[in-house]
């Protein structure tokens, strides 16, 4: 049967087969399959007696109709203290990025990669063009935000998405930094800041942007409830933004959208709220421990993450998919590689946090397939390039091409080419614009060893400064960080508004023809100007019963415990 169950890895896109699948595939009794690091999943809550409850109620459950979702969306909105006009609960978060899709991006988005595969495979369903902006493994995979909004500035796009922490790597970006971004992209069509991992992060008290996004009318917040619950077959997740936008995705859901299942947790967990500020606490306290015990792991690299997973670089020589099969045939541990993620290849794994003793056993098989004397788990990989394959030829030459060379090795490339599209670095004084009374965030260290594993990480600058290793055994990072030149400051300006592209930078990297030019509404789209010009953006408190004593509100999950 070990055949059958790798094989259900061969033949997805850019998502692991189910559980239920792997469980039929392998014929084992309910209950009784591998240990689970692939599915990111809350492993401390529900608690036993709230999964007691649950499964006494069972048959009420599934036998009756749920109520209508605006009940459902009430009792959450009351719960987390946000005003209802300015949510809207789907079917997993899922069923609302196709819904975001459908009625708001009308001609281009932006992602950077690797990321959640449905951010890049849906509007590519749909048609429209995916700007993907590469995450450099030479920087820790850290996203700078101000190179970032350049390229969609230089490449037209009227979409742009960030994901906080993002996926699969963790990384993390401040909440100042991310409300200077999206007010640097006022004058685009829509700004989507995804939080599916975001109750998992430790960095600041409140890292959320949901307050923010209710005021601004083209950012939309979108938030899970499966992931940090634990509960990713209930199916549910919901999105905050400004009352227009809001309730412009709530008009197209249908009103039993939300399942039985999903009403009768929403109820719960008024009751539970320190059960579940203790999980997020664990969870933390366990990703800590499991960093340092997968760094010990000669020539692994691991990567600080915010997330409930570690993103770990597998030794040279190893390769993902044998280190999949034989951790799950020979183990019984199944484990996410990454190689079907555009932006990443087959030398990475995304691990999830676990309780210690399964950790342990993660570990343990580790050192076996890596390192055993019975047979090794080393495949030659190519001479070039990351071994990756989308389908696509463009993105597959793009990873190979400028994997670990940088935005400046992009840069470089396109000049040479004369590549449209490519993204030189900025010249000084066109940085990203900020709000002038926003302060600029400080310049932070270069990429080097490893830091705290639950600290954000930052885009690298000169001179870098050593961190200390908070945990036993150095994590290899064979590939030095490149020298960067200087990055210029953001220039502040008196409103949001941001600046044109230099024209010196349009000239040489032209926009290709047909996306609408920076500054120009989309064709038939819905323009930041559109939505401003609707009421109601207010943020309303929420109607209800009072948020209960103790219960973590959407700005900032409770951190006490």
């Amino acid at each position: 049967m070990s055949g059958n169950v790798t094989s259900l890895f061969r033949g997805t896109a850019a998502h692991s087969p189910s559980m239920a699948a792997l469980t039929r595939e392998s014929g084992e009794a309910v209950g009784a399959g591998p240990v689970d690091f692939c599915i990111p999943c809350n492993p401390y809550f529900p608690t036993p007696a709230m999964f007691d409850e649950m499964a006494g109620r069972l048959r009420d459950i599934i036998t009756y109709y749920p109520s209508g979702a605006e009940t459902i969306t009430a009792e959450l909105c009351s719960l987390l203290q946000l005003p209802p006009q300015c949510v809207a609960m789907g079917n997993g978060s899922t069923e609302l990025i196709t819904w975001i899709d459908h009625l708001l991006v009308r001609e281009s988005l932006a992602v950077p990669v690797p990321t959640f595969g449905r951010w890049t495979d849906q509007p590519m369903e749909t048609g429209k063009r995916v700007d993907m902006f590469p995450l450099q493994e030479s920087g820790g995979f850290a996203l700078d935000l101000a190179q970032y909004a350049e390229f969609i500035r230089v490449r037209g796009t009227r979409v742009a998405v960030v994901c906080n922490p993002n996926n699969p790597d963790g990384g993390f970006l401040h909440k100042h930094a991310l409300v200077q971004f999206m007010d640097a992209m006022a004058d685009r069509d829509l700004v989507v800041i995804d939080e599916s991992f975001l109750e998992f992060a430790d960095a600041e008290a409140e890292p959320s942007v949901v307050q923010e996004a209710m005021l601004r009318p083209n950012v939309v917040v979108l938030r899970s409830l499966g992931k940090n619950f634990g509960l990713h077959g209930i199916r549910f997740g919901y999105l905050v933004a400004n009352p227009a936008l809001a309730g412009r995705v709530r008009a197209m859901l249908p009103k039993w959208n939300l399942n039985s299942f999903a009403e009768h947790v929403v109820f719960m967990l008024r009751d539970h709220g320190p059960e579940y500020a203790q999980s997020l606490h664990q969870v933390r306290r366990d990703r800590l421990e499991m960093a340092g015990q997968l760094s010990s792991l000669p020539g692994l690299t691991v990567y600080p993450s915010q997330g409930n997973f570690l993103f770990v670089r597998l030794p040279v020589g190893a390769e993902g998919t044998v280190v999949r099969d034989r951790m799950l045939t020979e183990h019984r541990v199944l484990v996410r590689e990454c190689g079907n993620k555009i932006g990443s290849s087959s030398r990475f794994l995304r691990l999830v946090v676990r309780p210690q003793a399964d950790v342990r056993r993660l570990v343990s098989g580790l050192e076996q397939v890596l390192y055993g004397s019975r047979r090794g788990a080393a495949v030659p990989e190519p001479a070039t390039g990351t071994g990756y394959s989308s389908g696509t030829a463009a993105v597959d030459r793009l990873m190979s091409e400028t994997n670990g060379a940088g935005l400046r090795g992009i840069a470089a490339q396109a000049a040479g080419t004369g590549a449209p599209g490519l993204v030189a670095a900025p010249a000084a004084g066109t940085g990203m614009p900020l709000p002038a009374a926003v302060p600029a965030a400080p310049a932070a260290a270069a990429i080097g060893p490893m830091p705290v594993p639950t600290a954000p990480r930052q885009a690298p600058q000169p001179a870098p400064v050593p961190q200390p290793a908070p945990y036993p055994g150095p994590v290899p990072v064979p590939h030095p960080a490149p020298v960067q030149q200087p990055m210029p400051a953001p220039v502040p300006v008196p409103a949001p508004a941001p600046a044109p592209a230099p024209a010196a930078a349009a000239a040489q990297y032209p926009v290709p023809a047909g996306p609408t030019p920076p500054g120009v509404p989309a064709r038939g789209g819905l323009t930041a100007a559109q939505v401003r010009g609707t009421n109601g953006l207010e943020s309303v408190p929420a109607t209800g019963r009072p948020g209960p004593q103790g219960w973590p509100n959407a700005a900032g999950m409770s951190r006490t415990g």
